[in-house]
């Protein structure tokens, strides 16, 4: 494996879903809850939630990334992230749906620029070929 250039740290504990997560330099520490859609109480922030941030972020660092390699103004660029968990054999699974916008780049423009970042994104080479992601480009120049 190679040698990581950076190593994030966290620890659940508690009840899982209804527990605490914290890492290890204290920037994180939040109290899970299930969701109401899964039978839980709510009202908290759940697995889902932290990696549809995580991914979101990620995915639009690649895009920015590429975008100024290229040498093109995204504009005021955002990427939605939403990430789904359903039935899957007899366990559970993941889907992801990437909604990204780059008010700045023509359309013929942004989908290179998307479809590279899709490339390079961390998360996208994580999840490619283990769960759906389905990656939109919602608006452009």
């Amino acid at each position: 494996m190679e040698q990581a250039l950076y190593v994030a740290n966290a620890v659940s504990s508690g009840e899982g879903r209804n527990g605490r997560v914290t890492t290890g330099d204290g920037i994180i520490d939040l109290d899970l809850a299930i969701q109401k859609e899964l039978g839980g109480p709510g009202g908290k922030a759940n697995p889902e939630q932290l990696f549809a941030a995580g991914y979101a972020a990620c995915f639009h660092s690649a895009l920015q990334m590429i975008a100024r390699a290229a040498k093109v103004d995204l504009g005021e660029s955002t990427v939605e992230a939403s990430v789904g968990i359903h039935k899957a054999g007899e366990g559970f699974g993941l889907s992801a749906i990437l909604e990204v916008a780059t008010p700045g780049a023509p359309r013929e423009v942004a989908e290179g620029l998307v479809a590279k970042a899709h490339e390079v994104c961390p998360y996208s080479n994580a999840t490619r070929g283990n769960i759906q992601v389905e990656v939109d480009l919602v608006q452009t120049a």
